[in-house]
C-alpha cells in the first residue's frame, strides 16, 4: 500500500534530512500552488495634460521636453524659513519608503545637488503678484516648473508650498503610497515637463468630524488629517461637546470628561482627550498647515456636561431612545435633539461658559472657537439671542473669532464672526450684519448622509447625497441672496450618530471629501463633472495602498 502523500512545508534541513533516509517528501504546497500574478505597475504620466489632480488647478501648461527622472543623486533643496525645511522632510519620507532613494533635503547655499538632479522648494512673498484670488487666497497659492533638470516649487508661504507637494504627489506614481512597492512602481519615477499654476477659490475648506456621539482616538484623528492634507483641506472642526459625549479635559471643571465623557451613543464606554492629546493634534495639523477648529456647542446639545453638573441644565425631560417614556436623567445615548439647553439667566453657567472657553483657547494657537449655537428648542428667542452675544463677548475676551452655526445670525454679531450655513433659513441674517458664510448645506456636504437607500451606514435627513450630488453645485449661487464675498469657505461636516470607527468614517467622506475639497479650491471654470469623474477614478489605487476604506460609486470607472 502506497504511503499517502501529506502535504507539509519543509524546509531545506528536513527536506535534505528525509532524503538521506531514503523517504521520498511531498512537493511543498509553495511549489503546487499555482504563479501569482505579478502586481499590477504605477506607470508615470507620459505629459502633464493627462494628469488626474484633485482638487484641479488652476492652470496645467505641458511642454514638449524630457520628463524630470528621479534618481539617486537628486537632492531636495530648501530655501525659505524653517518650516520649510520641514515640507522637504515630508516630502523626502514619503518618496524614500517606495523608491529606496536617499533624496537628501539640504538648505539653499550649501553644496546642491549637480544640475538635473534638483528637486527646490522656494517661498518668494512676490510669487503669483499678476494673479487675481479672493482675499487672503493667494497665500496658499504655488507655481510648479518641471524640467528635465528641475522642479521648482514656489510660493508666497510655506502653506504655498505644502500644497504644491500635495499635488507633486498626485503626480507621481500612486505606488509611491506602498510601504514596499518595489514591484508596483515603473523602473523609472518621473514627472513630465510643463507648469502648474494654482491658487484656491476660498479661504476656508473644512472637514467637521464628530467625535462626541462616538468617540475617536488620537491616532484616529491624525489618519483623518492625513487625508485633509492629500485635497488641500485646511480646516479641521473638531466637534468636541454634545448631548452624549464631553471630549476635552478642561481642568477648571473635572466631572465633564470623568461624567460627560463616559458614554456615547449606544452606550459604550467613549472617552475623551487630555489637554496632552489636544496639542498633540494640533501640532500633527499645523505641520500639514491646518488649523483645528474646536467646538463647544452651546447653549443646546449640553446634556453631557449638565449630566457632570446638574445646575447648569434647564433642559425638557430626557426623550426615550425606544418607545414610550424617557431615559433616566444623567448621560444620554439616543440621538434626539432639540431638548437640552444650559440657564441662561444663572451665575454658574456664565462662569461655567468662561472657564471652558478660556481654557480651550489657551490651548488652541488657531484664531476660531466655535460655540455650536443650533437646535436651541427650549430657550426663547430673546434668551437664544442674549446667550450667543455674551458667550461671542467671552470669545472675544480671549483673543478668539467667534464661529456658529447659522442660527447665530438672530443675535447681534461683531464684525468677524463667522456664521455656519446648514439648513439656509436664517444664514441670511448674518450677511445683512455683514459677516460671513461657511458654506455646509446639508443636501450637499453633510457627509453623514446616505449615498443611496441601499447603502448601510450614515442618515438619510437630508437626503441621499451620491458622488455627483456633493460635487455639482456652486456655493456662491446656492442660497438666493449671496456672493461670492459673502462666503468665506465651504465646510464637510461628519456627525458621528451612525459611524462607530474610522473605517465607517472613511466609507462615508470617500469619494465625496474630494469632491467637496475641489468645489472650495477649484475657480468654476475649471470644475466639471465629467472632469472630475475621470480624475478621481485614478485616485482608488492610491486609497487601497494607504489602506483607505471607500464606497466605489456606480459613477465612477475605478481604475483598478
Amino acid at each position: 500500500m502506497p504511503t499517502p502523500r501529506i502535504a507539509l512545508r519543509v524546509g531545506r534541513r528536513v527536506w535534505s534530512a528525509l532524503a538521506l533516509l531514503g523517504v521520498a517528501p511531498v512537493t511543498p504546497l509553495l511549489a503546487q500552488s499555482a504563479p501569482v500574478a505579478a502586481p499590477v505597475v504605477s506607470a508615470p504620466l507620459t505629459t502633464l495634460d493627462a494628469h488626474r489632480v484633485v482638487p484641479v488647478p488652476t492652470s496645467v501648461v505641458a511642454v514638449t521636453g524630457a520628463p524630470f527622472v528621479f534618481s539617486a543623486s537628486t537632492a531636495i533643496v530648501a530655501d525659505g524659513p524653517a518650516d520649510v525645511m520641514q515640507t522637504g522632510e515630508f516630502l523626502a519620507r514619503m518618496l524614500r519608503k517606495s523608491t529606496a532613494l536617499r533624496l537628501p533635503v539640504r538648505r539653499a547655499g550649501r553644496a546642491m545637488a549637480a544640475p538635473g538632479n534638483v528637486l527646490l522648494l522656494r517661498v518668494d512673498t512676490s510669487a503669483l503678484a499678476n494673479v487675481a484670488t479672493a482675499p487672503g487666497t493667494r497665500n496658499e497659492g504655488y507655481t510648479l516648473d518641471i524640467t528635465a533638470d528641475t522642479i521648482r516649487l514656489v510660493a508666497r508661504t510655506s502653506a504655498g508650498l505644502f500644497w504644491g507637494v500635495a499635488t507633486l504627489r498626485q503626480l507621481l506614481p500612486w505606488g509611491i503610497e506602498a510601504e514596499h512597492s518595489a514591484l508596483r512602481l515603473a523602473p523609472t519615477v518621473s514627472v513630465p515637463s510643463g507648469r502648474i499654476t494654482d491658487v484656491p477659490r476660498f479661504a476656508w475648506r473644512g472637514s467637521m468630524l464628530d467625535v462626541a456621539r462616538h468617540f475617536f482616538t488620537v491616532d484616529e484623528v491624525m489618519q483623518h488629517i492625513d487625508l485633509m492634507a492629500l485635497y488641500k483641506l485646511n480646516r479641521l472642526h473638531l466637534h468636541l461637546a454634545d448631548d452624549q459625549g464631553w471630549r476635552i479635559v478642561i481642568a477648571s471643571w473635572p466631572k465633564l470628561t470623568q461624567v460627560g465623557g463616559s458614554t456615547e451613543v449606544g452606550g459604550a464606554s467613549g472617552g475623551f482627550y487630555t489637554k496632552a492629546d489636544y496639542t498633540d493634534i494640533v501640532r500633527y495639523a499645523a505641520a500639514r498647515h491646518i488649523v483645528v477648529v474646536p467646538e463647544i456647542d452651546m447653549p443646546g446639545h449640553t446634556n453631557a456636561a449638565i449630566a457632570a453638573y446638574p445646575r447648569l441644565g434647564c433642559s425638557r425631560p430626557t426623550p426615550s431612545i425606544f418607545g414610550e417614556g424617557t431615559q433616566p436623567a444623567g448621560v444620554y445615548t439616543g440621538i434626539r435633539v432639540g431638548w437640552s439647553a444650559l440657564c441662561p439667566d444663572k451665575a454658574i453657567t456664565w462662569r461655567f461658559v468662561n472657564d471652558v472657553v478660556r481654557e480651550i483657547a489657551a490651548m488652541t494657537p488657531g484664531a476660531y472657537v466655535h460655540i455650536g449655537g443650533d437646535e436651541v428648542e427650549v430657550l426663547s428667542h430673546k434668551q437664544y439671542a442674549r446667550f450667543v452675544e455674551r458667550a461671542q463677548a467671552i470669545v472675544a475676551k480671549y483673543g478668539k473669532t467667534m464661529v456658529g452655526w447659522e442660527e447665530v445670525g438672530k443675535a447681534t454679531l461683531r464684525p468677524g464672526s463667522i456664521a455656519q450655513l446648514w439648513r439656509s433659513d436664517t444664514a441670511l441674517l448674518a450677511v445683512k450684519q455683514g459677516n460671513q458664510l461657511i458654506m455646509s448645506p446639508g443636501p450637499r456636504t453633510y457627509l453623514d448622509m446616505k449615498y443611496t437607500p441601499t447603502t448601510e451606514v450614515g442618515l438619510r435627513w437630508a437626503g441621499y447625497i451620491e458622488l455627483q450630488t456633493a460635487y455639482d453645485w456652486d456655493p456662491a449661487t446656492y442660497s438666493p441672496g449671496l456672493t461670492e464675498s459673502s462666503i468665506l469657505g465651504v465646510e464637510a461636516p461628519l456627525w458621528s450618530e451612525t459611524i462607530k470607527n474610522l473605517n465607517a468614517a472613511q466609507y462615508l467622506l470617500m469619494p465625496r471629501l474630494p469632491a467637496l475639497a475641489e468645489v472650495g479650491w477649484s475657480a468654476t471654470a475649471q470644475r466639471s463633472w465629467e472632469g472630475f469623474r475621470t480624475r478621481i477614478a485614478a485616485h482608488a489605487p492610491r486609497w487601497r495602498l494607504l489602506g483607505i476604506n471607500y464606497y466605489p460609486s456606480p459613477q465612477v470607472a475605478w481604475e483598478r
